[in-house]
Formats: structure tokens, sequence, C-alpha cells
């Protein structure tokens, strides 16, 4: 199947914040990296916000992808355990500058953050006050908490982890969410 224009130019985007940062983002830079003019790319987008909400629903969208892919189904047919695995993986193994930046830049902006919190609400959500007695779901949120604070650690710093300990931190993380299981 043929990627259509618009996913070519947010995948253009996303190279872009790869390489330059969120800031990066104008008419002018995503429209060379897609091989476009700025007319073509205003053809889809009337504005650079429009372009941006479009960006993190587009990354969102991957992020649940691969999510959906590590679980081996969606998350409404995930167990609690299964879907905060899948997160704990994707989110320290996979997820690409582009998604972390953005992801930040989004908590910023309750727009720009309505895509990400969508998704996690699916895949990890938050802990409710119903819940403080329950020692599993205080487990999958401490794995939550660490997996989001890896991904941040790398994020926030230039430490840049081997792939081999993030992959074992992952499973280490996901491990702990799976000690019944097993």
């Amino acid at each position: 199947m043929r990627t259509s224009k618009r996913t070519q130019i947010l995948e253009a985007a996303a190279r872009v914040v790869e390489r330059e940062g969120v800031k990066s983002v104008t008419f002018d830079s995503v429209a060379a990296e897609a091989g476009l003019t700025k007319g073509g790319l205003l053809y889809h987008f009337a504005s650079r916000e429009d372009l941006v909400q479009a960006i993190h629903q587009h990354l969102a969208d991957q992020w649940e992808a691969q999510m959906t892919a590590a679980a081996g189904k969606p998350a409404h047919e995930a167990t609690p355990a299964e879907r905060l695995t899948a997160y704990t993986r994707v989110t320290t193994q996979s997820a690409t500058r582009a998604e972390l930046l953005f992801m930040l830049e989004g908590s910023t902006t309750p727009g720009h953050a309505a895509p990400w919190d969508a998704v996690i609400e699916r895949w990890a959500p938050l802990l409710t006050t119903t819940d403080v007695d329950d020692p599993d779901a205080l487990d999958q949120f401490i794995a939550r908490l660490a997996a989001d604070g890896l991904w941040l650690y790398e994020s926030l710093t230039a430490e840049r982890l081997t792939p081999q300990l993030r992959r074992a931190l992952a499973e280490r993380i996901a491990g702990t969410l799976n000690h019944d299981d097993t």
C-alpha cells in the first residue's frame, strides 16, 4: 500500500525533530525534508499549529501501534499486566527521540497532550484511590513509574544507555509485572 502524501509529510517532520528538536518544525524545514514546496505543505496544513497537532497525533498513533504489536493485541483485549508490559517495552526500548520530544512538548499544551494522554490512559492508566490497597495495582504503577523514568532520564540528559542495557532494564521492569504468570 502506498503511503499518503500527508503521512509522508508527517514522517518527514518527525525526521526534522529527530535531528533538530521540536522548535525546528517550520513549513520550510518540513517542506524541504519532504521534498515539497511550502505551498505543497500548506495544501495539507493551514498553519504551523495544524502541522504540530497532526505530528502529535501521528506519533501517538505510531506509539500505540507499537504497543499493540508488543502485546499481540489491542489494549482493550489485554490484561492490565499485558498492557503495562507492552507500554514498558515500547517506551524503554523503541520510543524515538521525536516521540519523546513531542511527548515532553505536548505536556505543556493540553491540546498537544491529548493524543498522548489517550494512548497512556489505554495502556498504562494512573492509579486510582481505590487501588491503594491492591498490591498488583501498586506493582503496575511502580513499573510505569520506572518505565517513564527511564525514557525521561535519557530525554533530559546527554546519557544514552546501550541497547543491551535498555533491553535488560525494560525486561526487568516488565518482569515485575509478570511474577505470578511465569
